[in-house]
C-alpha cells in the first residue's frame, strides 16, 4: 500500500489499523534544537479523542503518545522522530457483521476490490483512528512555526451556520464548549442539532473554519506547489472532507474583479484579504483563511439496503462506536494538517535559492 507519507522536506509516515495493536509515526526533517513542550502535544491529542463528549463516538481511549527517538533533553535532536499511541478500548466483534458485506459510502467496497483482502475491523487503515498521528505530528510542527498561528473551528454543523467573519469573534472560545464553535448561542444550538441527529440513528456534516495568522511573505511555488493547492491536499486526505475553499472560495465566482481585487495599502498590506492571503501559490502576508466540508458519517444506526462479497442484496445496520458529527474532533486534525504544510513549505523557502 502506498501513500502514507506527506510532506517533502518536513516528511511524515504513519502506520497503524483502527484495531491493531497500536497507531504511530515517524516525522523525518524536523530541524535540530526546537524546544518541545510534550504538554502540548497531548493536549491537540486529547482534543482529537474519542469519548471525549456526548456528542462524539465513546469508544475509550486515552490516545496517550509516547516517543522513541528524535527528542532529546526536551529538544529536537534532527533525527527521525519516531511515536506509538497504543489502541486500548477495540471492540472488533463489533464489526463481525461487515466480513462479508460492504457498508454504504465506506472504502469496504473499493478496499477488497484494490487489494482482493481487507481489515474489516473499524476500517482497517482506511479508519479515520489514523488522524491521530496526524494531530501529533501537526503539534510538533507548531512548535517550529514562531510567531505563526493555526487556529480552527466548527463554522456549521449541518443547515446551521456561524455568519460571523473570523475577525469578529474570539477564536479562543472555541475551546470553552464541546461543539468547539466559538459563539456560545450558536455553539448551543449545533450541540442540540447534533444530539437530536444521534437519537435519529443518523449522522450530519458540517464545516471546519480554519485561520492563520502571522504568515511571512513568499510561502510556496508559483506553479505545481502553490501553497493552496498544498493545503486543499492536505485538508482533502482527511477522511470525510468533500470540499476545500480558501479566500473568497465559490462566493468569488459570483464578485466582479472591481469588487474581489484586493487593493494595497502603501506597506504593501491590503485592504481587503478576498486572496485569503495567498497571490499567485505564495503567501501575501496576510491571515490565511480557509473552510473544509465534512460529510455526514457513513455509518448510521439504521436499516440499510447493501450487497456482499458475492454480489447479493442484503440489509444491514450500523454497529458499533462512531460520530454522530464528526467536525468537533475534525477541528485539531484540521489544525494539524495545515501546521504540516507550513513547516514544509517553511524548509523548502529556506533551502531554495532564486
Amino acid at each position: 500500500m502506498a501513500g502514507n507519507s506527506f510532506g517533502t522536506l518536513f516528511k511524515l509516515t504513519t502506520f497503524g489499523e483502527s484495531h491493531g495493536e497500536a497507531l504511530g509515526g515517524i516525522i523525518d526533517g524536523c530541524p535540530a534544537g526546537i524546544p518541545i513542550d510534550l504538554n502540548k502535544v497531548q493536549l491537540d491529542l486529547d482534543r482529537r479523542k474519542p469519548g471525549q463528549s456526548a456528542i462524539v463516538t465513546q469508544r475509550k481511549e486515552p490516545d496517550e503518545v509516547r516517543f522513541l527517538s528524535g527528542i532529546f533533553e526536551g529538544k529536537t535532536t534532527g533525527t527521525p522522530i519516531g511515536f506509538v499511541i497504543e489502541n486500548t478500548n477495540q471492540k472488533s466483534h463489533d464489526y463481525s457483521h461487515i466480513k462479508e458485506n460492504y457498508r454504504p459510502s465506506h472504502a469496504d467496497y473499493v478496499y477488497d476490490k484494490k487489494y482482493g483482502f481487507r481489515d474489516y475491523r473499524g476500517g482497517g487503515r482506511s479508519s479515520a483512528r489514523e488522524t491521530a498521528c496526524r494531530v501529533v505530528a501537526g503539534a510538533i510542527a507548531k512548535q517550529m512555526l514562531g510567531a505563526m498561528t493555526v487556529n480552527a473551528y466548527v463554522s456549521s454543523v449541518g443547515n446551521l451556520h456561524l455568519t460571523k467573519h473570523y475577525s469578529e469573534l474570539d477564536l479562543s472560545n472555541a475551546e470553552t464548549n464541546i461543539v468547539r464553535c466559538p459563539d456560545a448561542d450558536m455553539a448551543s444550538e449545533m450541540e442540540k442539532h447534533i444530539k437530536q441527529i444521534r437519537k435519529e440513528g443518523d449522522t450530519v456534516g458540517g464545516v471546519v473554519t480554519c485561520v492563520i495568522k502571522n504568515v511571512p511573505i513568499g510561502l510556496g511555488e508559483p506553479v505545481f506547489d502553490k501553497l493552496h493547492a498544498e493545503l486543499g491536499k492536505a485538508m482533502l486526505s482527511i477522511n470525510a472532507v468533500k470540499g476545500f475553499e480558501y479566500g473568497s472560495g465559490f462566493e468569488g465566482a459570483a464578485m466582479k474583479g472591481s469588487e474581489h481585487n484586493d487593493l494595497f495599502n502603501e506597506d504593501g498590506t491590503t485592504k481587503t484579504n478576498y486572496s485569503g492571503g495567498i497571490q499567485g501559490g505564495i503567501s501575501n502576508g496576510m491571515d490565511i483563511y480557509f473552510r473544509v466540508a465534512f460529510k455526514p458519517v457513513a455509518t448510521i444506526m439504521q436499516n440499510q439496503k447493501t450487497i456482499n462479497k458475492d454480489g447479493e442484496e442484503v440489509e444491514m445496520q450500523g454497529k458499533g462506536r462512531h460520530d454522530p458529527c464528526v467536525v468537533p474532533r475534525a477541528v485539531p486534525i484540521v489544525e494539524a494538517m495545515a501546521a504540516l504544510v507550513l513547516a514544509d513549505y517553511t524548509l523548502i523557502n529556506k533551502s531554495v535559492k532564486y
